[in-house]
């Protein structure tokens, strides 16, 4: 990081579009005669539904607009890339980015396309976003990533009450405000694994069990592979917040007992402590909105914007994790100039 031909990139600027309905998890979960005492784990309060008129393209432009609106005509033409990430396609070869480039009137200089893997998708394209800032572009370009998904639960299942709707829009830049990611300060991790699937445009199925114990399985080895490449990291003393993938509260909060307990043997008062200061403020939104899939980092992230404590520079450790399976493990510098601008962006009025 002291290197004098560093140069920061990352997220610019950060918005979500959460929809404009929500159900409450309890009253769904007595509705679909479930057993509601499994719910009191989740950490979730409500989550978000696609309305009849609402498809993941309408997501992705409603999150992106708002970012679009403030930026000048100049610095729109300078977007040149847009990547959007989403399990929820719509067509087998035409990818979703086409109809979102033109209802957003981005330029036609644009490259633009689609990607897939599941929850990492949204880490896929930023990295990839970043990648091509840091090396490729012209010095005053950017690059636009949404991620967008809408859910395809099973009704009566015990799935359902997690499962959201929703888009994240980034932009990503040289000098970014929101947030710089560390370059080289990754770690990766992944393997096939049938934990969760979509088969078809309207199933959405998987083994939750599966599922649970690759996700602990994965964050391990990828925080292990990321100090591997970084040098010694104390995983409790490194980093001064967390960011999850957060299918929902409680799943987080287990990875990161789990990791306490492997890397630190703490004992449950010291863990609980932990996670209240470093990892609990990045659950806010995730909490009133559910699995959003591609974008449940990126939600994570929001929420610690808008509650952490940014008087000085903090150090931010993200992990994604996304089923089938791949995984990593980075990190990235937030201040006070980033706080400001996400809560200007007003996102717990929209919830």
């Amino acid at each position: 990081m002291s290197d004098s031909s560093f140069i920061p990139v990352g997220i610019d600027a950060l918005n979500v579009y959460p929809g404009r309905a929500v159900l409450d998890v309890n009253r769904l979960a007595q509705a679909r005669g479930l057993d509601t005492q499994r719910f009191q784990n989740l950490l979730l309060h409500q989550k978000t539904v696609a309305l009849p008129g609402e498809d993941p393209v309408s997501f992705a432009v409603n999150a992106a607009q708002p970012l679009l609106n403030r930026l000048t005509p100049t610095e729109r033409e300078r977007i040149e890339l847009l990547i959007v990430a989403t399990e929820s396609g719509l067509d087998f070869g035409k990818a979703m980015s086409t109809y979102v480039h033109h209802y957003l009137q981005l330029n036609r200089h644009c490259r633009n396309f689609e990607v897939k893997h599941a929850c990492y998708g949204g880490t896929a394209a930023l990295q990839m976003a970043v990648a091509w800032v840091r090396s490729a572009a012209p010095i005053d370009a950017k690059a636009l990533v949404i991620t967008t998904d809408v859910a395809r639960p099973i009704p009566h299942t015990y799935a359902e009450p997690s499962q959201g709707a929703a888009a994240v829009a980034m932009l990503v830049s040289r000098h970014p405000r929101l947030l710089t990611l560390e370059p080289g300060a990754n770690g990766y991790y992944g393997y096939e694994v049938m934990d969760s699937c979509r088969p078809t445009a309207e199933i959405e199925t998987g083994d939750a069990d599966l599922s649970l114990l690759t996700y602990l399985d994965c964050i391990e080895h990828s925080f292990q592979h990321y100090g591997e490449r970084v040098g010694p990291v104390d995983f409790q003393e490194y980093f001064d917040y967390l960011a999850f993938h957060t299918p929902f509260g409680g799943m987080a909060k287990g990875a990161h007992r789990t990791l306490l307990r492997k890397l630190k043997r703490l004992p449950p008062p010291a863990i609980e402590e932990d996670f209240r200061r470093r990892l609990e403020p990045s659950l806010s939104f995730c909490r009133e909105v559910g699995n959003i899939y591609s974008g449940s980092l990126y939600l994570a992230l929001a929420g610690l914007l808008e509650q952490g404590d940014f008087a000085a520079p903090r150090r931010i450790g993200l992990f994604s994790y996304g089923s089938g399976c791949c995984s990593e493990f980075f990190s990235g510098l937030a201040d006070q100039e980033a706080q400001s601008l996400a809560r200007s962006f007003a996102l717990p009025t929209c919830l």
